[in-house]
């Protein structure tokens, strides 16, 4: 048997898609932040000339001259849907956007920046404060600002007695006695350094040294762990209720006195858009404060027309930038219409709970918020990413109404995000000495609700949830 080897020449016709720079650059865009978004203009506005901010306050000629775009290189047009060419004809000569291309109906008044965030002292600054109006010495103010300096994200102390003795060159009973000064600051009980001694300052802040709860504090903290109530009992001679009372002020103590005040400054939460009820409607609002309005610079564009004033080299680095600039201003425009287009279909799907709150979200996939918009499911889920919206019901992230389904008793489907709203209310409402067991919540759950799921999804819808088991939740 012979075999024939030989090479031939074929020639195939194909479609592929090639991820260029600019290409990677729009889809990054989707992905990101209002802040991290603001974060890329302002470095390209930086770093490149062709590209500026115009100021919405000026108005410019009419007569102004426009770029022949055909002077410059092609841009390819694989981000989406929108064709390239009708749109930078209509903003050629404009910035990305104007304030009405993506409605706000009627000019609602949109809620306030105060609404949305918050800001406060740290616990270094707190602490600092009190220290510096305390009447401390110098000496002891300079210990006091090693101690504060050495307190971590929950108050307590990392550095032992005698290495800040050593640091502040002092002796340790001077740093003792600074200690137990910074110790009753507001929060009462920062600077401890372990959880016994930080229960026993603010138990005795109270007015209650000496009392049974001291007392529990002192040798019992593992046994009110495990809730080893008749042990404490017997071993301290008191009756089982004595112990319970005590247990419930220790338990209203703060274990982290200083977390409150701990944010590794505050990460404030922007929403990128508002969903706004007007009338009966839910209208969508894009948030575009702080957005600055982008355009190319009329004196390169004038630039680009005189061709003899420019060598081959300055053409090519001019173009070049152009290309650049104009990619921005598209991809921008590409994301916010993207937003745009998957909160409208969110709204759509979600109107129940944009009414009555968390317990009426509906089961919801990529897929069909996708199919709604013609987008691909990848796209969706990309603009879905690091994107907050403000509704009636509280600040959520896009990406929170895309639940799991899970079927009820009468063959319908509910949300689980729903189903962990059912738990936590069955919770709160139930007696503190008897807590439901997560058999007992399935009951109720099926009872009272019609959803009916094994009890080790009840365990970790609530482990979700951050709820401790019917043991620990015992009081």
């Amino acid at each position: 048997m012979e075999i024939e080897i030989r090479q031939d020449l074929h020639l195939k016709q194909q479609q592929q898609l090639v991820l260029t720079p600019q290409l990677k650059q729009a889809i990054k865009l989707l992905q990101l932040s209002k802040i991290e978004l603001l974060e890329v203009i302002k470095e390209e506005i930086k770093t490149n000339p062709v590209l500026e901010e115009k100021d919405p306050y000026t108005s410019e000629e009419s007569s102004e001259a426009e770029l022949d775009l055909s002077e410059t290189e092609s841009i390819s047009d694989d981000i989406g849907d929108i064709g390239w060419d009708a749109y930078f004809e209509e903003y050629q000569d404009e910035y990305w956007y104007d304030k009405s291309r993506f409605i706000n109906p009627g000019k609602v008044e949109l809620p306030s920046f105060e609404n949305t965030t918050a800001s406060r002292a740290d616990l270094f600054s707190h602490l600092m404060w009190q220290l510096n109006i305390s009447g401390l010495d110098e000496e002891k103010k300079r210990i006091g600002t090693c101690i504060i300096g050495n307190l971590n994200k929950n108050g307590y102390l990392e550095a032992s007695v005698q290495e800040i003795a050593n640091l502040c060159n002092t002796t340790v009973e001077k740093v003792e006695e600074t200690l137990r000064i910074i110790q009753n600051f507001d929060p009462v009980g920062v600077a401890a350094r372990n959880l016994q001694e930080c229960l026993l300052i603010q138990a005795r802040a109270y007015n209650l040294g000496g009392t049974l709860v001291e007392k529990i504090i002192m040798n019992h903290l593992e046994d009110v762990e495990y809730r080893r109530y008749e042990k404490i009992a017997q071993s301290l001679s008191v009756t089982i209720e004595d112990v319970i009372s005590a247990v419930t002020v220790i338990r209203s103590l703060d274990p982290r006195p200083g977390s409150e005040f701990f944010d590794e400054r505050t990460i404030y939460i922007v929403p990128d858009v508002y969903v706004i009820k007007v009338g009966d409607e839910y209208e969508v609002v894009l948030n575009q404060e702080d957005i600055p309005m982008l355009r190319i610079n009329p004196y390169y564009k004038e630039l680009l027309k005189r061709k003899d004033l420019l060598s081959k080299k300055d053409k090519a680095y001019l173009r070049k930038k152009l290309n650049s600039a104009i990619w921005l201003i598209k991809s921008i425009h590409q994301r916010q219409a993207t937003i745009y287009k998957v909160t409208k279909s969110i709204v759509k799907f979600q109107r129940d709970f944009l009414e009555y709150g968390i317990s009426h979200l509906k089961p919801l996939v990529l897929k069909d918020v996708a199919t709604d918009i013609g987008m691909s499911e990848s796209t969706v889920s990309r603009i879905t990413t690091n994107k907050y919206v403000h509704t009636p019901q509280g600040i959520f992230e896009l990406k929170f109404f895309f639940t799991n389904s899970i079927n009820s008793a009468d063959g319908n489907t509910i949300s689980s995000e729903s189903v962990k709203e059912y738990i936590r209310r069955i919770i709160k409402k139930e007696d503190k000495r008897r807590p439901y067991s997560d058999e007992e919540i399935k009951q109720i759950l099926e009872k009272e609700y019609n959803i009916k799921i094994a009890r080790r999804t009840v365990a970790k819808y609530r482990e979700e949830l951050g709820i401790l088991s019917s043991k620990k939740r015992k009081i």
